[in-house]
Order: structure tokens, then sequence, then C-alpha cells
């Protein structure tokens, strides 16, 4: 099972956002307390694991839910998570709760335990994708790079909303049909990228952005033994960091996709090695970039890949 998980300062950010809003400092308390019959006055408490889904229920919601998101920050190391006070009084009063799941945030299934919260809607990421590990191998828990995912998720937020708030259904399906069409242009995005370059061989250090690469066509390269190590945070065999390295040395792959968010003697290696040998770095992220929001942050990744290996 992947370890992960986040080490962040104990704080929470609430946000009550229109379409395509950005997350933004609050009281994790802001709002009014919703119940399955609540009316067009009553603003849906929702918590979220991250500010990725938590900047996807907002823009659902609108000024008509108060979200949560326990982890916002993009320069946190994604290894370990802290419960703390203030996180758990708001999965207590909850109405629905969003998790990635896979493994990524067993955390938000702990603390909403120890909530004693039982009645709010639980939307678990991983489960809704459908998407189910093969041949042994780990599931790749980071469905928010998979965009038919996030339209899955998206229809389920709204459901779970409408069933929070049924005189307000209208605006959440509104909200939601024009949420998916800009993920509908992220789609056609990653088509147009695949036109051009399609079967390219690129390289990674973690699993974190496969389902965008492989949407685009390109062939990660990297020995699996590899980004494994690097994601479970243990020691890189010798013989298999060489073979990543003659990637670069050799020039068989394209670009770098590199996880910025965890570093290490390892993947610092791999990234030296690609800038010294011309290889184009495509940094990535787990959490939301400041002062980005869902659409504009894959946007920008769509992009940078695009300008990767345009090179």
């Amino acid at each position: 099972m992947s370890r992960r998980l986040f080490v962040v300062p104990a704080v929470v950010t609430v946000v009550a956002l229109g379409l395509g809003g950005c997350s933004s400092g609050g009281d994790a308390a802001a709002g009014a307390a919703s119940s399955p019959g609540a009316s067009s006055g009553a603003k849906i408490k929702v918590v979220a694991s991250t500010d990725v889904w938590g900047n996807l229920a907002a823009s659902i919601g609108g000024d008509k839910v108060a979200v949560t998101s326990i982890i916002t920050s993009p320069d946190a190391d994604p290894h370990e998570y802290e419960a703390n006070t203030r996180n758990q009084l708001a999965l207590a009063d909850a109405t629905v709760v969003l998790e990635n799941g896979g493994g990524y945030d067993d955390f938000m299934d702990r603390m909403l335990k120890s909530a004693k919260n039982t009645s709010a809607t639980v939307l678990n990421a991983v489960t809704i994708s459908g998407k189910k590990a093969a041949g042994g191998a780990e599931l790749n828990e980071h469905v928010w790079y998979d965009f038919p995912t996030v339209v899955k998720v998206i229809d389920q937020i709204q459901q779970a909303y409408a069933k929070a708030a049924p005189g307000d259904a209208a605006a959440f399906q509104q909200n939601a049909a024009a949420l998916k069409q800009k993920i509908d242009g992220l789609t056609q995005q990653e088509a147009s990228l695949k036109a051009k370059y399609d079967g390219q061989p690129v390289a990674i250090t973690e699993p974190v952005p496969l389902y965008l690469l492989d949407a685009v066509g390109l062939q990660n390269k990297t020995p699996d033994e590899f980004s494994e190590a690097i994601e479970e945070d243990s020691d890189v065999p010798a013989k298999v960091l060489d073979q990543t390295l003659q990637l670069y040395s050799k020039h068989e792959v394209k670009l770098l996709a590199y996880n910025a968010q965890t570093t290490g003697p390892e993947t610092e290696k791999v990234l030296n090695a690609a800038k010294q040998n011309n290889i184009p770095v495509v940094p990535v992220t787990e959490t939301l970039p400041s002062g980005k929001d869902y659409v504009g942050w894959m946007s920008a990744n769509l992009t940078a890949v695009g300008a990767a290996l345009g090179q």
C-alpha cells in the first residue's frame, strides 16, 4: 500500500466559491449547518482530504457550500499526515466528505470514525473510478490526473449536494455541467498532444502523473522498481538506479515528469542527470499550485508536457 499521506501545518482551509474558484483561508466552522432537507438558505458543509477535490467541490457548490480542504500546501512533503482538533471538528459537522481512497488518505476514514459522524455522504474517488489493480501491481491511486474519473466524481458530488439541498439542485446541475465542459477541454488538449506525440518515451520519478501521460499516448520507460521504491520511500537498488540514470545519459527519453513535492538522494540524482543531458523536466505536484484552480492547473501541466516534447 502506498504511503501517500501528508505532513502539513495544523491548519485547514474553508472555501465557499463560484465555478472554478481557488481555495482561500478561513474558519473551519464557517457556514451554516446543513441537513438532508436543507434549503437554499443553508450552506452544505463539505470536507475534502486535499484542495484538489475541495476545489472541484467548491466549483460545483458555489456560494451554497462551505468546503474545508485538509491538505492545502503545494510545498508539503506528502508522506504522513498528523490529525488535529480543527480537522476533527470539521469532519464531525460535515454533510459531504470527499476522500481520494486507494490508500492515499486513509486518515480520512480514521478521523471520520473518531468524529462519530455516521450521517455524512462519503465519496471515495478511487471507488467511484472503478479502477482496479492489475497483474499483481499496486493501483495508481493518483486518480485526479485521470479526467474520466474526475467527471464521474463531479457527477457524484452534484448528486450528493442535490440530496442535501433539493431546492438548489438546478444550480448544482448547472455548475457541474459547466465544470464538465471545461474538463472536456482538457480531454481535447490531451487528444491534440497525442496526435503529435503518441508513442514518445518519457520518464517519471513517481506514478503521480501517469494517467495524464498515458492519455497523451506517452510510454513510461522508468523501471517499475525505481518509481515504486521512491513512492514507498524505500532505497532504490544500485542496479535499478543505474538503469534509470542511463535513460538520460543515453537520451532514451524525451522528458522527465518530476514530482516536485517529494525529494531525496535518488530523485536528486535523476533530476541532475536529466538537466546535465538536456532532457526537459516537467515538475508535477499532488496539490494545487498557488493561485490555480483544478482546470487551470491541469491545462498548465498539459501545456508544459507539450512544450517539453516540442523541444
